[in-house]
């Protein structure tokens, strides 16, 4: 439904069901499909991509330029997957030449005033409370929880079923299926409840708690940790997938808990 309030671009493609409302504007290079609705005052900029039966709220920015002094005008994408909402004032900036593209995936809720950077990769199932601030290159995989005003920092890779803390520096790496927060960020535990809505077994989420007590609670490095655990425990997909994670890290992954200090 095209709202006569709204500047739409002659050149943007749109499905015939999506609402628009007044004083949206839609530049060239758009592409938005059926079913979404963007709400009053929400800017799409060129390179622009956005999914089945999203929502965008007012004020939120979807495509500009990135904010990174080595972009130098290429065609780049700012692309959103299915079924995603987008709170008021989030923006997502299009991509450089490092990737060519900003993504965020499908089923995922930004909330308000959260800025996903220039070739971020935001997974499927994410939730980013408010006020989330995404650097560039970030890479956050499915079903990962960060709590509000946390600040991820350029180059982080969040693992899958992650949940962190609000308010929480994230400077390091953090493998799949813990929990993080505290300052400096440290390994709080396992997202067994995370888990456990998701069908993970008990069997399969003890095991995901004795690999990381090689990791975090004996003292080991992380060479001899995985060494451990190969040796030890038995083979599975979660298994491997932390070890994968960890000795892929660029970065180096969280460290254990820090106690506070007196």
């Amino acid at each position: 439904m095209k709202q006569p309030l709204a500047y739409i671009h002659p050149e943007a493609k749109i499905a015939p069901n999506v609402v628009i409302e007044p004083f949206v504007s839609i530049d060239k290079n758009v592409v938005i499909e059926e079913g979404t609705t963007i709400a009053s005052n929400v800017t799409i900029m060129e390179g622009s991509r956005i999914g089945k039966n999203c929502k965008i709220f007012p004020g939120a920015v979807i495509g500009a330029v990135p904010q990174d002094l080595k972009f130098a005008g290429e065609e780049t994408t700012a692309e959103i997957g299915d079924n995603t909402t987008i709170r008021e004032c989030v923006t997502v900036n299009r991509g450089t030449k490092a990737k060519g593209k900003t993504v965020v995936g499908s089923n995922c809720l930004l909330m308000a005033y959260t800025h996903i950077a220039h070739d971020a990769i935001v997974g499927n199932n994410v939730i980013l409370a408010n006020a989330v601030q995404v650097a560039g290159e970030v890479v956050i995989d499915d079903f990962a929880i960060i709590g509000g005003t946390s600040a991820i920092h350029q180059f982080v890779h969040i693992g899958a079923h992650v949940m962190v803390a609000g308010g929480t520096l994230i400077g390091k790496d953090v493998p799949p299926y813990v929990k993080a927060g505290r300052e400096r960020i440290s390994y709080a535990g396992v997202n067994s409840i995370g888990l456990r809505r998701r069908s993970y077994t008990n069997e399969q989420i003890r095991d995901i708690q004795n690999i990381y007590r090689y990791l975090f609670q004996m003292g080991l490095n992380n060479s001899d940790a995985i060494e451990r655990i190969e040796a030890e425990m038995p083979a599975s997909k979660e298994r491997d997938e932390i070890i994968l994670f960890v000795r892929n890290s660029q970065r180096g992954i969280i460290k254990g808990y820090y106690p506070d200090k007196a």
